[in-house]
């Protein structure tokens, strides 16, 4: 085990192979094409084969065909035994290093029932997916969760067809804009519970780890704002989302929060993220 711990580690220690590792981390549990991972990294085509055979051969990932497509993702088992072998073993499970990872989701927060989750969608623009997101659960989640949205790009503003499908559905969109991600990086800002992407632009894009070390999850969809056709065909593919999106949200907010542990918690919201997305609009 040793000689492959060690392996691992040294093929994390090259930057490039370090970046590919992340990005992945971050569309977990997605499986990646290399196409889409060259272009995400601005790595060359022929160099990103080479990392990901390195990556491949020392147990890091996974790799599954699909069609012509080869496609990539995190190796779970073989990072956590990488993990473990570092905390248990090398750090002798040490407490002050242990605990953060090893804790119950929400532990040392007083009583759970009366917690409030502070949560996070974001997306590219932050027009029309992170948008959906935000006013669902801000209105399907009672006084459980208080809820934000931002977007990755630097400017943007809300999608008009977005705000008319909330218009339709019956949601207060008075308050509504668009808001870039770091509004929410600052000292003053709320420490989240959870960080949701829903767009997989903004999931393979490098932001900092956020504090407070909240569970994070990849809901990525397609981008209703890129339908083309008619304006039926487009308004058709923002009511999919919209549908899509009131699926997950339902299931999370049905999640017994305090009765699961940070993994189980964690498998939940991952799984959330492959719920079928059909939906009547």
């Amino acid at each position: 085990m040793e000689i492959r711990i060690a392996s691992q580690l040294s093929t994390l220690g090259h930057p490039q192979r370090l970046a590919i590792f992340r990005m992945l981390m971050r569309r977990m549990p997605d499986k990646v094409p290399a196409g889409e991972i060259s272009a995400a990294l601005d790595i060359k085509p022929s160099t990103l084969s080479a990392y990901l055979s390195n990556l491949l051969d020392a147990g890091l990932l996974g790799q599954t065909r699909v069609g012509t497509s080869l496609r990539y993702t995190v190796n779970v088992g073989e990072v956590q035994e990488m993990l473990d072998f570092l905390l248990l073993d090398c750090c002798r499970g040490r407490p002050d290093m242990c605990s953060p990872l090893a804790a119950g989701f929400g532990q040392g927060t007083g009583d759970m029932s009366l917690k409030k989750f502070n949560v996070l969608f974001i997306c590219t623009g932050n027009s029309a997916r992170s948008i959906f997101a935000e006013t669902l659960l801000r209105d399907m989640g009672g006084e459980r969760f208080a809820v934000f949205s931002a977007g990755t790009k630097p400017y943007s503003e809300l999608n008009p067809m977005a705000v008319d499908v909330l218009r339709q559905k019956g949601h207060d969109v008075s308050a509504l804009r668009a808001k870039n991600v770091q509004e929410f990086m600052t000292p003053d800002a709320p420490n989240f519970d959870f960080v949701f992407t829903v767009c997989d632009q903004a999931a393979n894009e490098e932001c900092p780890a956020w504090s407070g070390q909240p569970i994070s999850a990849h809901w990525g969809m397609v981008d209703p704002v890129k339908a083309a056709g008619s304006d039926a065909e487009r308004s058709l593919a923002f009511q999919t989302a919209y549908g899509a999106l009131r699926n997950r949200i339902t299931a999370f907010t049905a999640l017994p929060m305090t009765a699961l542990d940070r993994i189980s918690l964690q498998k939940a919201v991952d799984d959330i993220g492959h719920l079928n997305e059909e939906t009547a609009p």
